[in-house]
């Protein structure tokens, strides 16, 4: 082994080679990833049809609740259906990312005793499952798209990167949360109560043009207000409008929240295994 390949740990050496550390062990990640996807996935009927009924379910009671009884307006002319199932992929990829990670840690309890590893890794593979549900729902979007003979324009190559900021917009959140997880487990029973939270107050089943102009600045203090704009403005097109002051501020949002994020993830982490 050439000595540039080596990592000698030394007492405050290894936290200035942190970041360097995430990438040596980048087969660890990937072998974890894999691990959470087959065991969602493998010989099971129920993991492939819960990422279709899901977001099939929700779309139908949020058409119905927010288009049909309250009428609200859809973005341009897009088919309300449509609109909304483009806020719920981003929703979906959050909610599930959020969810996982905050429980990540506890659930690779064994492994984080007894071997050491940047802790990191493991909240950040669960993102892969989350992944995997995505991609299932493009399948659904593909026949929406079809059935309302709706064909996007050029703004769908920047889906990578409204993709992107989903999984920031989660990263920063499920670190806080995973690490409150170990040191208050009881902490696990208010997780479902958060994303049930932003389920509601998320342009998820409406369109954020609905919110009064004076507050609407204010609304996009919501990260996840910048991303379902961005996932609509790139699947709808022209039908879709991004309201750019929101959107630099749901931005600022997420590097705020992944910043303190890894700030508490960080203090943490050294005492991960003994509270596990």
């Amino acid at each position: 082994m050439r000595s540039s390949d080596m990592l000698i740990i030394e007492p405050g050496v290894t936290e200035r080679h942190y970041w360097r550390e995430l990438w040596r062990y980048r087969e660890l990640f990937i072998v974890l990833a894999w691990r959470d996807i087959s065991v969602r996935y493998k010989q099971t009927v129920i993991g492939l049809a819960w990422a279709l009924i899901q977001p099939l379910a929700t779309l139908v009671v949020f058409t119905i609740i927010f288009g049909s009884i309250a009428k609200l307006p859809s973005e341009g002319s897009a088919p309300y259906a449509l609109m909304v199932f483009a806020g719920l992929l981003p929703w979906q990829l959050f909610a599930s990312s959020l969810t996982g990670a905050s429980g990540s840690l506890v659930g690779n309890a064994n492994l984080i005793s007894k071997v050491y590893f940047p802790r990191l890794i493991v909240p950040v593979a669960t993102v892969a499952v989350s992944f995997v549900d995505f991609l299932i729902s493009l399948v659904i979007l593909a026949g929406l798209m079809a059935w309302y003979q709706f064909l996007p324009g050029w703004e769908v190559l920047t889906l990578p990167f409204f993709l992107l900021m989903a999984f920031l917009a989660s990263l920063g959140p499920g670190l806080w949360l995973t690490a409150l997880n170990v040191k208050y487990r009881d902490f696990r029973y208010v997780i479902p109560f958060i994303v049930q939270f932003g389920l509601y107050v998320s342009p998820v089943g409406f369109s954020s043009a609905a919110i009064p102009d004076e507050w609407r600045l204010w609304y996009s203090l919501n990260p996840l207000v910048g991303v379902v704009d961005g996932f609509r403005w790139a699947i709808l097109g022209g039908q879709s409008q991004l309201f750019l002051p929101g959107f630099a501020l749901s931005w600022a949002a997420i590097a705020a929240f992944l910043w303190l994020g890894i700030r508490r993830f960080r203090k943490m982490e050294k005492s991960f295994a003994d509270l596990i």
